[in-house]
């Protein structure tokens, strides 16, 4: 029986390889985050109690800033997978705690590889990267593509996408890197655009809320199913060699466009007046202004398109994305539109 190691098991991706893992006969440790209340909301519908026979799935207490953790718990398990997820993934946020947010992302690969090194563990590594590195480089961007990162969380980023090759090279470690673009789902925290707008219109819809209030309408990204993803993840750490590639959907769209889509899927009727910070979304149907823009969500640096070619990872582990835009939006607007009338409810 296998067993694997998951950094950030309580987020989005976590939960969702977690999923995938323990379906595939895989003992699953997940590091987790000592916390003053519950956060294994994403993960509570696999836990169980650990005394149990049945309980194929362990929680670790660690943190990617704390080396002493990482080293212990992966020289006591011995996993033969380690897949870091663990981040402090809002771009946004890491203008706010740049610190921080190289101390995890950055140093806390730099810790989980050397602690690999150093207890001489034989396993399989795979690390997040993420299109954020790319930035401004025109799109497509591939594997080739130059780097020109535009904010602290990608700096970080590219920092330890450099790490894990260079521990791959120089230690003769099976390192590899995924850099995804971006991949949504019901579980994406709810701070993040896509879940922000999904939610936020869905409790407009029911009157829970009158306003959404957003940032750049502009910016392009390549927008996938988390769930999708996580199955490329597993896949790059089944190949017989270390080795680095973009998953990605190959398409392009402005979250002014998810915008319409979730607004038309809830049967809103929007229509945008006005200019720059200063434009709103009305629904014609009763007048209501729905929403606004906020200049603290803008960006000091922003990255206006990403698109990624996802070619090699298709022809070398034969992955590409299932669900792409229009469906995606349907998942994420049936899911909180469900779950926030429920709440209603209760």
């Amino acid at each position: 029986m296998k067993k694997a190691l998951i950094t950030g098991i309580t987020g989005q991706d976590g939960s969702y390889l977690a999923d995938l893992l323990l379906k595939k006969g895989y003992l699953v440790y997940g590091l987790i985050r000592r916390s003053s209340s519950f956060n294994t909301a994403r993960i509570d519908h696999i836990l169980v109690d650990a005394h149990s026979p049945e309980t194929k799935l362990f929680r670790k207490y660690g943190d990617l800033t704390d080396s002493s953790s990482l080293s212990r718990i992966i020289e006591r398990i011995e996993p033969d997978e380690i897949y870091n997820l663990g981040a402090q993934s809002h771009v946004r946020v890491s203008f706010d705690i740049p610190e921080y947010t190289g101390d995890v992302c950055g140093l806390g690969v730099l810790r989980l590889l050397d602690a690999i090194k150093e207890t001489r563990i034989k396993t399989k590594f795979y690390q997040a990267s993420s299109s954020e590195m790319f930035g401004s480089s025109p799109p497509p961007q591939n594997e080739t593509t130059s780097f020109w990162p535009r904010s602290p969380y990608a700096c970080a980023k590219v920092y330890a996408y450099w790490t894990t090759i260079n521990y791959r090279e120089g230690y003769n470690l099976f390192a590899s890197n995924g850099i995804l673009f971006n991949h949504e789902s019901p579980r994406r925290g709810s701070t993040f655009v896509t879940r922000k707008i999904t939610r936020g219109l869905s409790r407009i819809k029911l009157g829970i809320d009158d306003c959404l209030y957003l940032g750049n309408l502009e910016a392009k990204r390549d927008w996938g199913y988390a769930k999708d993803f996580v199955e490329g993840i597993w896949s790059i750490l089944q190949y017989d060699k270390p080795d680095d590639y973009v998953l990605a959907t190959g398409e392009s769209h402005s979250v002014r466009e998810f915008v319409e889509e979730t607004a038309k899927l809830l049967n809103f009727d929007l229509a945008w007046q006005g200019k720059g910070l200063d434009e709103k979304g009305v629904d014609r149907k009763t007048n209501k202004t729905i929403i606004k823009i906020d200049p603290y969500f803008f960006r000091p640096t922003e990255v206006d398109e990403l698109i990624g070619d996802y070619s090699k990872v298709e022809k070398i582990l034969g992955w590409k994305p299932k669900v792409k835009f229009k469906e995606l939006a349907k998942i994420m607007v049936d899911a909180d539109f469900d779950k926030e009338k429920r709440s209603m409810v209760l």
